[in-house]
């Protein structure tokens, strides 16, 4: 491999820890860092491409979804003629998005989110670099699990002891409860599907089911309560893939781990005390605050969605659609729909619909397909991440977690190293196949060169 391709791998791993650190990756200047980094991966991609002679991408189709969103957000902002002249202004331009301007940011984000996931896809390329990034989610998971529990006792209003915001609920490095839940619920997912399809080595069995109570824990410390319903789901997926139906004796064992791993983070929360999302669970979700008060908002949503279809109201510009459906009287500004498919269908409408439903059958199609692996470590991370991908799915319904950068990175690294799963590689072990041969296409990158070239 040559320089340039270790960099561009080094920058994909930096770039899912760096998101997540500096606040989720939600203000302006550090967004734009992060499109210059995802910049920089590409350029060392193609002048990889250039000295190899050899152009290399993946063909997994869960990059059609993305693409295609950003394709329809540009035909939002594509001027249909003009509105009539009033209030004394001249041709104003008749698009089917409400505010441009919040549409055009948001196709540059999402363009920029598919370039990072190609090269995610791309740079996935042998055994040993799927299990180093496996190694790095999984590290950086079980330490940043226990920074975030040591800042909730420490420092519980602010961020690292310097950043706070009012009316805020910050956990880890977010302002938000709810985004930590749901960085930590992915990462937990990765060590849990190891152990539960038995990928771990008996010597390093006890690292992991450490790391999965302290992750658990600050979970259930952040108070969310999207995370909790996300977290269980997991649990409950995790068992479904790794237990067949003849397997009764498996069932009751993987039951019986969920459990003491469930009493473990309990008893951490418990010990560590403070408000969790166990005793938030009876509390309503109606909230005085609009912003946040999800039973409000989903109404006005719907009506929302009724009256754009079957366009939408454009991406990125929920928050000026809204404001005809505010019942409430508008002195609070909402930003998002609090759900994503919900969010999904305002700002895209039938398009958006579409969209949805083929990402989820490809998303489902190559998890289910790829948990059935031969190889026991491949098959373990396949497991893990289809079930850390799963819980976001779920938490997704009670908040707009795909919105925020840093959850939007570690998922797309999670479905790269889904897809990177069912590839064959030469520097596979194999100590652990325990599963019958199984016919399987060889890996999803393909080289295009001047000179003939196996595909990786």
């Amino acid at each position: 491999m040559t320089r340039l391709n270790k960099t561009a791998f080094f920058l994909i791993c930096a770039t899912v820890v760096f998101t997540t650190l500096v606040y989720g990756t939600v203000h302006q200047p550090v967004i734009a860092l992060f499109y210059l980094i995802v910049a920089g991966t590409v350029f060392l991609w193609a002048a990889d491409c250039y000295i190899s002679r050899a152009v290399r991408f993946s063909h997994s189709p869960l990059q059609i979804p993305l693409a295609l969103l950003g394709i329809y957000g540009t035909v939002q902002v594509i001027p249909f003629g003009t509105f009539a002249d009033a209030a004394g202004l001249l041709n104003i331009p008749r698009t089917i998005s409400y505010e441009p301007f919040a549409t055009q940011v948001t196709v540059v984000h999402i363009f920029v989110l598919c370039s990072f996931f190609a090269m995610a896809l791309v740079y996935l390329e042998t055994a040993d670099r799927l299990r180093r990034m496996v190694t790095v989610i999984t590290v950086f998971g079980f330490i940043y699990a226990f920074y975030a529990i040591l800042q909730s006792v420490l420092s519980p209003e602010k961020i690292y002891g310097i950043y706070g915001l009012p009316f805020s609920t910050p956990f880890g490095s977010f302002v938000n409860r709810n985004d930590f839940a749901a960085i930590i619920e992915m990462t937990v997912g990765v060590p849990l599907g190891m152990i539960f399809a038995g990928a771990v080595s008996r010597d390093k069995r006890l690292l992991y089911v450490v790391a999965i109570i302290l992750m658990a824990a600050a979970i259930l410390l952040s108070g969310s309560r999207g995370g909790l319903v996300a977290f269980v789901s997991e649990i409950i997926i995790l068992i479904i893939l790794t237990t067949r139906a003849k397997g009764r004796k498996n069932i009751v064992l993987k039951a019986a781990l969920s459990l003491l791993l469930a009493a473990a983070a309990v008893g951490g929360a418990m010990f560590v005390g403070g408000d969790t999302s166990l005793t938030r669970f009876t509390a309503t979700s109606s909230s005085p605050d609009i912003t946040s008060n999800r039973s409000v908002i989903w109404r006005s949503t719907l009506k929302m969605i009724a009256s754009n279809l079957p366009l939408g109201s454009g991406l990125g510009a929920y928050a000026q659609a809204f404001t005809p459906f505010d019942t409430l009287s508008g002195t609070q500004r909402v930003e998002q729909a609090h759900n994503d498919y919900l969010q999904v269908l305002a700002d895209a409408g039938v398009v958006g619909f579409v969209i949805g439903v083929l990402f989820l059958f490809w998303f489902f199609r190559e998890g289910i397909r790829n948990t059935h692996e031969k190889n026991m470590f491949r098959r373990g991370v396949a497991v893990g991440t289809f079930a850390g991908c799963f819980a976001i799915l779920i938490h997704s319904v009670f908040d707009f977690v795909l919105h925020i950068t840093a959850i939007s990175v570690m998922f797309l690294t999670l479905m790269a190293i889904l897809v990177a799963s069912g590839r064959k590689y030469e520097d596979d072990i194999n100590d652990f196949d325990e599963m019958p041969p199984k016919r399987r296409s060889s890996a999803s990158v393909t080289p295009i060169s001047k000179r003939p070239v196996q595909s990786a």
